[in-house]
């Protein structure tokens, strides 16, 4: 049941994408590449955190050790 509630959020998603496209018409690419960047640029930060933590937890289990 689950799995088809998430194919109905996403089909309805498309239609208003789809909706937008058309409405948006030339600019719709600017705003999708906007959405894009903004989504990639938070993805990789928070990657980019939980490296660091990461890394900061290996090198406090190391002091430990020894």
């Amino acid at each position: 049941m689950r799995t088809f509630l998430y194919f109905l959020l996403f089909m309805f998603l498309a239609v208003v994408i789809t909706i937008l496209a058309a409405i948006l018409g030339a600019e719709g690419a600017w705003y999708f590449a906007w959405l894009i960047g903004t989504a990639m640029l938070v993805l990789i930060s928070a990657a980019g955190g939980a490296l660091l933590d990461a890394q900061e937890a290996s090198a406090a289990a190391g002091r430990e050790q020894s």
